[in-house]
């Protein structure tokens, strides 16, 4: 398994995200609970011990920079970063590098300088030759301060001599530069420590004064190079021919040798994926600023940190050369939980390894930069993603947020001020009109009788007021399927061998409908949250389905559409009960048992009861959770079969407190379920306190729902306010409505 490739990675929600991780060894079973329960983060006892005056943490976003091949290893690349596009298009980059045998680099020993200035000196050239003359005893002098970096293999190695006129004064100075090897540490406070050190057996030696005693973030004796070759034919795109491609690079690269003013934006694109790795791994993102910017200017004129050129076979070779002086150990690291989880999914052996992958991941962005400006242009490749950070920054509420983001980029005009405008605009609409779309499908809670139900027992389901709402229009050619608020925007592959997951159950309705050769726009609208609990898959296949018998007037059965679903259900989940996809075709609440004859019997409700649905901050998984129950039941399946009996029991009665309107008896049934539910391992730490939330501030019972392992929650209560504004205080949002016949 190539530990670095990860298909489909960025289509997957976070929880299955960490999986994937775990599951290629990448992390340990500690460091994938700390990421599951997001632990991982500094706390803020630990950052008033790192600053002065602290008032909080900022919170900043870690992707993984996937496909790397450096030197012929595989490495998956933790990044800090939160300007859209940077991890996806050096990911890209870094996929296409492997077909050229990915990055190469080598790096120069791990030398930092340090520099002691010294000025009143009375015979400059006398002082300098008498400090070469006793360079020895300096150097033993410097490393006697830190013998155990020495017996490391690191230490104070050499030093060189420079003078300067002082422009203010009418005297020369004279800098000593001590270059030191500090192996996998920084070395910022061990370099100043030497300077400090040895200060005054310079001054005896040149009769001078001492002054500035300090390191140089100009680190030219750490320089790291790495080179990565395209295949001519890796260059096609869609619209441009290969040599269009690597000759509008060259022309790029050539702009930016030549231009201070293109240099600077392009080496800025460098040092955004090297910046965002340095932040991951806890190093000193400015101080490599510093240099790198140094360095662009050692020739005079500032130039480009890179370059693009044409070998003899045609094929595209990039190059880059920049000062890197990192560190993977020492108390400013190992200080912050989430940098030391992010060195161990590098799985690095030295410094210098881990300023050649820096090296490899600013070529590979500066690539994808010069690519997307020869071809679409820059913004193009990340036009949603801005368009999600403006509708933040234009402070969308949460309930509005995917509205606006709709609006937004519909309208083409990605400006805050307008993100603005259209939320005014929401805020004043009338509901939405439900004839406006050719299906609208609610989603749905299992308020008794979740897993069991798979295994031929009792559920009740009630539809909840989120929603899917589908278009269709005709296109030329292919199947375009747009989900904006789940980032959701491909084309349906047509060969089956060639299909992601998540295109199979779209790919099957359109086969099975016989709509497969069209070509056609899906467009979704989705109030469902990804990873919830709330039948999103089974909502989207009805909605596409209904939606799709609506605009071609193929006069599908309500039972027609149940059983197409239950067929796409079966490819997310594997082996579904059939409940989400029946009350999603039937939209009312429903008591479900499936079997030989399954039934579908409607829920009769004499009066309207108050639920609140919750959500928790990790998405869950159904297939997984189902998996893990099946698995458990094969292991001892007498054991197994009695929790789902005693589930079963327990729906019955909550099917008695519904109707006789007994909110105590059902709340009390809902907590002996969640029990069982506990037994059956499918509850999370965050669920169970987000239930004793619910419970303590007057729940009559509360339990997750749905496949657990994350998701949401339900509570059922006389007072539904009273449990919003204690999810509200805890920071877990929340919506009310009414369990009713839909008559």
């Amino acid at each position: 398994m190539d530990k670095s490739r990860i298909p489909n990675f960025y289509k997957m929600p976070i929880s299955e995200r960490l999986d994937a991780v775990y599951e290629r060894g990448l992390i340990s079973k500690k460091d994938y609970r700390l990421l599951k329960n997001q632990q991982q983060q500094l706390d803020i006892n630990s950052a008033d011990k790192m600053i002065e005056n602290v008032i909080g943490v900022m919170g900043m976003p870690i992707g993984l920079g996937l496909n790397f091949l450096i030197n012929d290893k595989e490495y998956v690349i933790p990044m800090a970063v939160e300007e859209p596009s940077i991890v996806a298009a050096l990911s890209a980059a870094a996929k296409i590098s492997r077909s050229g045998g990915g990055f190469k680099t080598e790096c120069t020993d791990p030398i930092l300088t340090g520099q002691i200035q010294v000025v009143a000196i009375k015979n400059l050239e006398q002082a300098r030759n008498d400090l070469l003359s006793r360079k020895q005893e300096i150097i033993d002098l410097a490393n006697s301060f830190h013998p155990r970096m020495v017996a490391r293999g690191g230490g104070a190695i050499d030093f060189s001599i420079m003078t300067y006129p002082m422009e203010s004064f009418d005297e020369e100075m004279l800098v000593l530069n001590i270059n030191v090897n500090t192996q996998d540490a920084m070395g910022a406070n061990l370099v100043n420590g030497m300077c400090e050190g040895i200060a005054p057996l310079i001054e005896s030696i040149t009769e001078g004064k001492v002054f500035l005693r300090i390191l140089s973030n100009l680190t030219d004796q750490s320089i790291a190079r790495g080179t990565m070759r395209i295949p001519l034919n890796r260059l096609s795109k869609e619209g441009y021919d290969p040599e269009q491609i690597r000759d509008g690079i060259i022309i790029a690269s050539d702009f930016a040798k030549a231009d201070p003013y293109r240099a600077s934006t392009h080496n800025k694109g460098i040092m955004n994926g090297i910046d965002a790795v340095a932040l991951a791994t806890g190093n000193d993102w400015r101080a490599i600023e510093a240099g790198a910017h140094a360095y662009a200017s050692r020739h005079g004129r500032y130039s480009s940190l890179s370059e693009w050129k044409k070998d003899k076979n045609g094929d595209l070779i990039g190059t880059i050369e920049i000062p890197l002086k990192v560190g993977i150990v020492g108390a400013p690291i190992e200080s912050n939980p989430a940098v030391a989880l992010n060195l161990r999914i590098m799985n690095l052996d030295s410094a210098t390894e881990l300023s050649g992958v820096m090296a490899a991941v600013g070529l590979a962005q500066n690539f994808s930069a010069l690519k997307a400006l020869s071809t679409d242009g820059i913004q193009k490749g990340h036009m949603t993603l801005h368009a999600r950070n403006v509708v933040k920054a234009a402070d969308a509420p949460h309930e509005l947020f995917d509205d606006v983001l709709e609006e937004l980029l519909v309208s083409g005009e990605i400006k805050v001020w307008k993100a603005r405008e259209i939320v005014q605009n929401l805020t004043k609409k009338e509901p939405i009109k439900t004839n406006e779309f050719d299906a609208v499908t609610s989603g749905k809670v299992i308020l008794l009788g979740e897993h069991s139900v798979v295994y031929g027992r009792h559920a009740i389901a009630v539809p909840v007021p989120l929603n899917i709402r589908v278009n269709i229009e005709e296109a030329d050619e292919g199947v375009l399927l747009m989900i904006p608020s789940w980032g959701v925007e491909y084309h349906l592959d047509k060969k089956p061998e060639e299909r992601q997951s998540f295109e199979k159950p779209a790919a099957l309705i359109l086969e099975k409908m016989n709509l497969s050769n069209l070509g056609m726009k899906i467009e979704v609208f989705s109030d469902i949250p990804r990873g919830m609990g709330l039948g999103g898959s089974a909502v989207l296949a009805v909605s596409i389905i209904k939606a799709l018998n609506h605009h071609y007037k193929m006069g599908l059965s309500e039972q027609e559409i149940n059983e197409m679903a239950y067929e796409s259900e079966k490819i997310a989940h594997g082996n579904p009960s059939g409940i989400d996809n029946t009350i999603a075709t039937y939209g009312y609440p429903l008591i479900y048992r499936k079997g030989e004859n399954t039934l579908k019997e409607r829920l009769q409700i004499k009066e309207p009861l108050d639920l609140v649905l919750a959500f928790s901050k990790s998405e869950g998984l159904t297939a997984k959770t189902v998996a893990h129950v099946r698995k458990q039941w094969k292991s001892n399946q007498e054991m197994y079969e009695g929790v789902f009996d005693d589930i079963d029991a327990i729906v019955l009665k909550g099917i008695q407190a519904i109707q006789n309107n007994d909110l105590k008896q059902l709340g009390e049934l809902m907590n002996f379920n969640q029990g069982l539910l506990n037994t059956l391992q499918v509850s999370t730490p965050e669920l169970e306190r987000m239930i004793h939330v619910a419970r303590d501030a007057g729940a009559f019972g509360a339990k997750l729902t749905g496949g657990g392992g994350g998701g949401a929650m339900i509570a059922v209560s006389e007072n539904p306010e009273e449990i919003i504004e204690a999810f509200d205080n805890e920071g877990f949002k929340s919506i009310q409505f009414s369990m009713q016949d839909s008559d």
